[in-house]
């Protein structure tokens, strides 16, 4: 009876607690994914057909198996530059066992809770994530307002700039339908009315006329197949889990909620499998689209199911009228989402945070923005960080040599590893440079910490060079973890050497 009740509640938490909001916020993102969808098919090679299948499988499925409610994920242009080659050199056909095999590694990378591997992503690293995304975002509406380019006039700049008015303006009006969609079907019905020379949602590819169907992909199942598409599938896993985990964090941080990152990493495997069986590519979370989301409201899987379902249904039903849907419209809503995307603290914050803080941050988004790969620009700032993280940490400790009448003790404090080995060496002796030297040393660490091997071989130099010179050597204070670590790895002749542990 408790678990029924258990799940009646999360049930009426993710699906009924708004129910109008999320409809109506489905339906903005499902009209924003089309041409999205679209560009990112012609981006991987493939029918317009199969970036919005994929939308509206995946988009369906992560509703009911996602760990971040609220969250949109669709076919994405991360997935679709993975696979240009695969496409290009094997067919389609290879794409969708790709896919298939895309999720099964994310549903391994789940039980294996990789996810846990985003506690090492700094807030700088994400900060420079959003802002480098949100900068793409932008860059990626610059082809459709280039006044060279064909069916760009003074018509597109007006719709845009009264596109951005409704959705700023309309809020202070009325909040009960999302400015985004009445921006969207406002400027519909002016463009068609009069027949504006602008271009539509129907100029960027043919829009498909019917359902998808269940289908194998038509494949060889054989080792050769798997050696061809394995690598692509590992690269798409990998690059779909690194985006969906980081835009979950991010909409955990806009709604001020938790999410489950290991059911999402499953959802997400779980999402690409089905997309592939019904002609769809590979995908991930949508920063932009979860952004629309959560800002017209949509906060449970409602809001994520209705927009891949209406997604579907303006495909199939709608078709004709989804076409005529103005582009600059939607390059009106995705300037919104660009600046509502952009993290404007962080501009201040480059003066009063950290240098190095800022440093990871900047490096991000110049990597990201440079090279349109999300993966490297988040792999830039994760190793950036963890430069600046060694080198502050290495300093992190400190040794007192203190002449007692028989011996000279040296006081270790802090943290000892590989980054920090060269300090402590030289840190340490040898005795016999000083006027006062000591026959008898003892190292006091039971303030310090020996974390890898290149500690306990740094330690193992100075005890050897203490002997050399004469010393008879003494170790004090050594904590469990790190008299075990020097009990396997350092050396084996320990004559004139005593070893203490720190006491329990």
């Amino acid at each position: 009876m408790t678990v029924d009740r258990s799940f009646a509640a999360t049930f009426r938490r993710d699906w009924l607690a708004q129910p109008k909001a999320d409809i109506l916020a489905g339906i903005v993102v499902a009209l924003a994914l089309i041409p999205e969808a679209i560009g990112f098919s012609l981006i991987a090679g493939v029918d317009p057909s199969v970036g919005l299948y994929a939308s509206v499988a995946i988009a369906m499925i992560i509703a009911l198996t996602g760990g971040r409610p609220g969250m949109i994920s669709a076919a994405t242009a991360a997935v679709a530059v993975v696979v240009i080659p695969l496409v290009r050199d094997y067919g389609v056909e290879y794409l969708f066992a790709a896919t298939i095999l895309m999720g099964i590694f994310q549903g391994i990378a789940a039980l294996l809770r990789l996810d846990l591997v985003m506690q090492f992503v700094s807030r700088s690293v994400i900060t420079g994530f959003v802002n480098a995304l949100a900068i793409l975002i932008f860059l990626a509406q610059i082809p459709q307002l280039d006044p060279t380019a064909e069916g760009v006039t003074w018509y597109t700049y007006a719709l845009v700039a009264a596109g951005l008015a409704i959705i700023y303006g309309f809020p202070r009006l009325s909040k009960a339908v999302p400015s985004p969609l009445v921006a969207i079907v406002l400027l519909t019905m002016v463009a068609v009315f009069w027949n504006l020379p602008v271009n539509n949602v129907a100029g960027e590819g043919k829009l498909p006329d019917g359902l998808p169907t269940f289908g194998i992909p038509d494949v060889p199942l054989s080792w050769e197949t798997l050696r061809i598409i394995a690598p692509y599938s590992l690269t798409m896993a990998a690059v779909g889990l690194l985006e969906s985990l980081l835009t979950a964090q991010i909409v955990d941080d806009m709604t001020h909620t938790e999410s489950n990152k290991q059911r999402e990493s499953w959802g997400q495997g779980v999402a690409n499998i089905g997309a592939a069986f019904f002609g769809g590519m590979g995908g991930c979370a949508m920063i932009g689209q979860s952004v629309i989301n959560v800002a017209s409201g949509g906060r449970g899987r409602l809001s994520t199911f209705v927009a891949g379902a209406f997604l579907l249904f303006l495909l199939t039903v709608l078709g004709p009228y989804v076409g005529s849907v103005p582009m600059p419209a939607l390059v009106a809503v995705m300037i919104m989402v660009s600046i509502g995307t952009f993290s404007w603290n962080s501009i201040p914050n480059l003066r009063r945070h950290p240098p190095t803080s800022s440093a990871v941050m900047l490096a991000t988004v110049i990597v990201v923005v440079w090279t349109h790969d999300l993966a490297m620009g988040v792999l830039a700032g994760v190793l950036l960080s963890g430069i600046f993280f060694a080198g502050k940490v290495r300093t992190m400790f400190d040794v007192e040599r203190v002449r007692r009448p028989h011996s000279a003790v040296y006081k270790v404090t802090g943290q000892i590893f590989f980054a920090s080995v060269d300090r402590f060496i030289d840190a340490l002796g040898p005795e016999s440079q000083f006027e006062d030297a000591a026959h008898h040393v003892v190292i006091d660490v039971s303030g310090a910490h020996f974390w890898d091997i290149s500690a306990i071989e740094a330690l193992e130099k100075v005890v050897d060079r203490m002997r050399r010179n004469g010393r008879h050597t003494r170790i004090v204070g050594l904590n469990t973890a790190s008299a075990d670590l020097f009990d396997r790895f350092a050396l084996e002749d320990r004559t004139g050497l005593e070893i203490g542990l720190a006491p329990h």
